[in-house]
């Protein structure tokens, strides 16, 4: 144990167990991040605390944080904002995952194509200006206001910047990284999943990021407009009893998960590059 107790001795006599150091370095700027990441939330916290508590603020505009509170606990309890929140995942899931699929492959196919690309980005980037929410009514004669409906919407939301984000990345990968793969000999097939898609990597997860935005926001305003069940429908069902507890609730739960599962791409992301060399210090 003396010669590995030494051996994780710094210069300056100051010791350490091996591998603790750097660790322990590599936590706290994360600390750090995350402690100033929950300033402005606390402070909103306390402030609308405070004017609550001085009455400054009527329940009927902004009920209380505690009244939020007991109505996410009550949710909770009886079941219903677990049952909306899974309808709400369900058709994000499935919307998203379609969206996000047609567009990797078709923002693929315009990246390495430039006649494909000369030949649809007019019409694409035309569409592409339209709100989500304003193709409502031509879904809507076509499919119903079913969850079909929802389907499409949050699916062309997520598709929009999946595919402009794809095809971006997909030009911007260097010049030498395809000659190294004529020179190898590599098939397309090679050349696209061990040269392209990785380099586009980055690009790629900020397309499916603003596309999970997009979605969660798309979903939103779906079921405000046409459904009886989720998060949104909880929404509207407490403006309309003027229980904005209700609402904020709802906002509250939409907020958090739609933070979890940008971490949860983020440390994709961090995963797929782990071929990609740190910056220096």
């Amino acid at each position: 144990m003396g010669a590995g107790y030494r051996a994780a001795q710094t210069g300056d006599g100051n010791s350490s167990i091996a591998g603790f150091a750097p660790n322990r370095r590599r936590m706290l700027p994360a600390a750090g991040i995350l402690g100033l990441g929950l300033v402005v939330p606390l402070g909103l916290l306390t402030a609308w605390t405070v004017a609550a508590l001085l009455g400054q603020l009527p329940e009927q505009i902004l009920p209380p944080p505690w009244v939020v509170f007991d109505t996410l606990l009550d949710g909770i309890q009886d079941g219903s904002l677990l049952s909306s929140t899974v309808t709400s995942l369900a058709r994000v899931a499935k919307g998203f995952a379609v969206g996000a699929l047609a567009g990797l492959v078709f923002g693929t196919a315009v990246g390495l194509s430039k006649n494909l690309r000369d030949f649809v980005d007019p019409l694409f980037l035309a569409l592409s200006q339209v709100p989500t929410l304003g193709w409502m009514p031509i879904i809507i004669l076509i499919v119903g206001i079913d969850e079909g409906l929802k389907i499409i919407v949050i699916g062309w939301s997520a598709f929009i910047p999946v595919v402009l984000n794809t095809c971006q990345g997909v030009r911007d990968v260097p010049e030498a990284y395809v000659e190294l793969g004529r020179v190898l000999s590599f098939s397309r097939w090679s050349k696209l999943t061990m040269i392209v898609l990785p380099s586009a990597v980055p690009s790629i997860f900020t397309g499916l990021r603003e596309g999970l935005a997009n979605g969660w926001q798309t979903l939103v305003a779906v079921e405000l407009i046409a459904s009886f069940e989720g998060l949104g429908y909880l929404m509207a069902y407490g403006r309309q009893l003027f229980q904005l507890e209700l609402v904020l609730s709802a906002m509250i739960v939409v907020g958090l998960i739609g933070l979890v599962i940008h971490g949860l791409l983020t440390l994709a992301e961090n995963h797929l590059q782990r071929w990609r060399p740190e910056t220096p210090r």
